[in-house]
């Protein structure tokens, strides 16, 4: 009987600060009714991650009182205000040794659905050692990085740009997932976007 592999798990970044939201943590801003960290974690399970791990920055303990996060593995990112990149790092550094890869998730990306995930998944599964989600052609989130890049990709986090570097020093064999008839990858970055999202 064959051994089966390890599940992939997901990184769930919520860090921010949500500054241009008034100064609350994304992580608490509600979408659907619950708070948008709890909206991710269900969204990459419900996709195929059932191993997650969250990073917290801003107001951690607030957010750790008042989310409901029963079975993930949480991280504390002193450097949160540094940028997305610092979460990265420490997102990385968690994972079990035998990751076979790891779906970063955004946890401002409310459009991101199971069945992005699920396709990011998929690519992994056909060989694909980078994947991104894409819409209409053009590289969005969530994306998935195999685990002989995780070095890579904690070196060349900085500031808020998080896997780009990786990404653009391996575009060659970056696969591309297209998304677009099953997800929407705008974020959530200011009150109007909050009341876009909210109206749909």
């Amino acid at each position: 009987m064959q051994n089966t592999p390890p599940a992939v798990p997901a990184l769930v970044l919520a860090a921010g600060g949500g500054r241009r939201l008034g100064g609350r943590p994304k992580a608490l801003i509600r979408y659907a009714g619950r708070p948008l960290v709890e909206h991710a974690v269900a969204t990459v399970r419900a996709g195929g991650c059932p191993d997650v791990t969250v990073v917290l920055g801003a107001e951690r303990e607030r957010v750790r009182s008042t989310a409901h996060l029963p079975g993930c593995r949480l991280v504390a990112n002193p450097d949160w205000a540094e940028g997305m990149g610092s979460s990265l790092r420490a997102g990385l550094a968690a994972l079990a040794p035998d990751a076979p890869a790891v779906l970063v998730m955004l946890v401002d990306t409310p459009g991101v659905t199971p069945a992005a995930v699920a396709r990011l998944l998929a690519a992994h599964r056909a060989g694909a050692e980078l994947a991104a989600a894409a819409y209409g052609g053009r590289r969005g989130h969530p994306v998935l990085i195999g685990a002989r890049h995780f070095a890579e990709a904690a070196e060349g986090a900085a500031g808020d740009a998080g896997a780009r570097a990786l990404l653009a020093a391996h575009a060659a064999e970056l696969v591309l997932v297209e998304c677009a008839d099953v997800a929407v990858p705008d974020d959530l970055d200011t009150p109007a976007d909050l009341a876009r999202w909210s109206a749909r």
